[in-house]
């Protein structure tokens, strides 16, 4: 009975550490590793907390709803997910998508608005989790880097113009389009608050020195590390503080657009009104909204876990961040996912376990109970400098140069999405840019690269005839094939053997190097068929080398051999070369 029990004990144990990741990592806690979760919670909540309400605005929603992101689904990725120091919450990104995603429900008021924020939050968890159930996590590998790059840039270029308005202290409703900002911004140029103007670039001003002058100077005084990161990480914070006290200076009569009043308290659980009507609508955003977020946060996840040689699970990751989401919505607040700026300050601030990510979501709740009337002078301007300098990192040149050097395709690919998405928003243009990187990926697959080689020397390795000094026969035609065989790339390579064969009437034996053929489909193997049967007509025959042990059982199950008549299939293509020569 009492081993029964132990079992048991252990069976539940390994099952909890195997679900729950930080009970391992407690399992070998610190006071130094506490002490150093310490500090990075404290660090990634000052910044939180400003880029929090900020983000918020920048999905139309009140900035408290940034906060409330920020705890509930910040702590249940902290107990579930396989990254120490991934920082989870509301993202410039994801706010972008919500806004596009919600934009024409705006018109019917606020109430509507949140409630259809809360259902897209259910339905991104909903969506992530049943990726995980049906085991897709590799779903992300059919989205390029050229359209994620694309998007990323465009995406980044459309927040920092949204936030112009408030910069400059324009009112006009939202725009659904770029363009239409832009012209409303023309159109109201004139009625730039001088105030607002002001404390914006004084904000930014803040931020750019807090990131860049502030870090050289602490570390030229041989400041404490700790310290360093943490001053250096409260840009945010300081342009908050200063954009505070310079709006209540001035009074009401400035007509600097403030935050306002911040309700008190911890949001209530509930999940609002569930509209699956309103889930057809948003069933498309809502996927893209989990997909990029995912792809967001597994990539920052991997890139900072490889750094300490650790490894995520992407499963777990698909749990975690579909739990985070749907956190989020009992909150009754708007999709999360794992920000690159915030991660990248916990990792630096040297957080070991999501300890640290528990303490943020604490120091959240503990101002959302105590210290939100501090913001009611907060700016607008002052928020929106610190989504533009959080954004315009992200604008990446450099990517388009680097690719059209190395590959015009992903090139294309990469400004398409930049483009479809300004012009035309978020969904159609990366819908757009996966169309197109499958559309290239079809095309080139479709015109596979052909060699004709020949030998090296007197060794057994055979290469390209057009970059290599080699001995080919006239009477064999040695070709190898740089892809695999299906439908779409079968009859242009039937077309280059049939070609050269009627161009040189001394060929005798064909041989096709199968080295880089790992699959082939009923139309390649019919295409095959037919290909040796016409060759034998012309007195020409088929012959098959290095061919891979997964395509030889696919041609021994239907007798290929038999198709090849007088052909034969070849371990190597050294073997086939010397066999066919000797015979000649």
């Amino acid at each position: 009975m009492v081993e029964h029990f132990v079992l048991s004990a252990k069976t539940f144990a390994q099952q909890l550490v195997r679900y729950l990741p930080l009970t391992k990592w407690i399992a070998t806690y610190q006071r130094k590793t506490f002490a150093d979760d310490l500090i990075a919670g404290i660090i990634v909540a000052i910044l939180l907390i400003p880029q929090g309400m900020a983000y918020a605005l920048l999905a139309g929603l009140p900035p408290q709803y940034g906060l409330y992101a920020s705890i509930l689904p910040l702590a249940l990725y902290a107990l579930l997910g396989s990254s120490r120091t991934l920082a989870v919450g509301p993202v410039a990104i994801a706010s972008l998508m919500v806004n596009s995603a919600l934009s024409e429900i705006a018109f019917s008021g606020p109430e509507a608005y949140i409630n259809a924020a809360i259902n897209l939050s259910m339905l991104v968890g909903l969506i992530l989790l049943g990726l995980r159930l049906l085991n897709l996590g590799s779903i992300v590998n059919f989205i390029s880097h050229s359209v994620i790059s694309g998007f990323t840039s465009a995406a980044a270029l459309i927040i920092a113009i949204t936030q112009l308005k408030h910069l400059l202290g324009i009112e006009f409703p939202r725009e659904a389009y770029v363009s239409n900002t832009l012209i409303q911004l023309m159109r109201h140029l004139p009625e730039i608050n001088p105030w607002t103007l002001l404390i914006g670039g004084l904000s930014l001003s803040i931020l750019w020195l807090s990131k860049g002058p502030l870090c050289h100077f602490l570390k030229a005084m041989y400041t404490p590390s700790w310290l360093q990161e943490a001053l250096c990480k409260s840009g945010p914070m300081f342009a908050v503080l200063f954009g505070s006290l310079f709006t209540f200076g001035l009074g009401e009569s400035s007509g600097v657009n403030k935050v306002g009043f911040i309700p008190q308290g911890l949001p209530d659980l509930s999940l609002g009104v569930i509209n699956f009507s309103l889930w057809e609508s948003l069933f498309v955003p809502a996927f893209l909204i989990a997909l990029i977020g995912y792809i967001e946060s597994v990539s920052v996840g991997t890139a900072l876990a490889s750094r300490r040689r650790e490894r995520i699970d992407p499963n777990k990751e698909l749990v975690a961040l579909g739990v985070a989401n749907l956190g989020a919505a009992f909150s009754g607040t708007y999709p999360v996912a794992g920000g690159f700026g915030r991660s990248m300050v916990n990792f630096s601030a040297g957080a070991k376990t999501t300890i640290a990510s528990l303490i943020s979501a604490m120091l959240v709740a503990i101002f959302l109970l105590f210290f939100t009337p501090l913001f009611y002078y907060l700016p607008k301007s002052t928020l929106a400098a610190i989504i533009i300098m959080a954004v315009l990192p992200l604008i990446d040149l450099g990517s388009f140069r680097h690719s059209w050097r190395f590959n015009q395709g992903d090139a294309l690919t990469l400004l398409l999405t930049f483009t479809a998405v300004v012009v035309f928003g978020v969904e159609i243009g990366i819908l757009s840019g996966i169309l197109l990187s499958i559309t290239i990926l079809l095309y080139r697959t479709s015109q596979p690269h052909i060699a004709i080689v020949g030998r090296v020397g007197d060794s057994e390795h055979f290469r390209n005839k057009e970059r290599h000094d080699v001995q080919t026969c006239k009477s064999i035609l040695a070709i190898r094939i740089d892809e695999s065989l299906y439908f779409a790339n079968t009859r242009y390579v039937e077309s280059f053997v049939l070609r050269h064969v009627s161009q040189q009437h001394e060929i005798k034996d064909v041989v096709l190097i199968c080295a880089a053929i790992n699959f082939i489909d009923a139309s390649a193997l019919e295409t095959l068929e037919n290909m040796a049967h016409h060759l034998q007509n012309e007195g020409v025959t088929l012959h098959l080398s290095d061919v891979k042990g997964p395509i030889m059982d696919q041609l021994n199950k239907v007798r290929f051999r038999e198709q090849l008549g007088d052909g034969q299939i070849f371990f190597t293509t050294d073997q086939a070369i010397k066999t066919l020569e000797r015979r000649d």
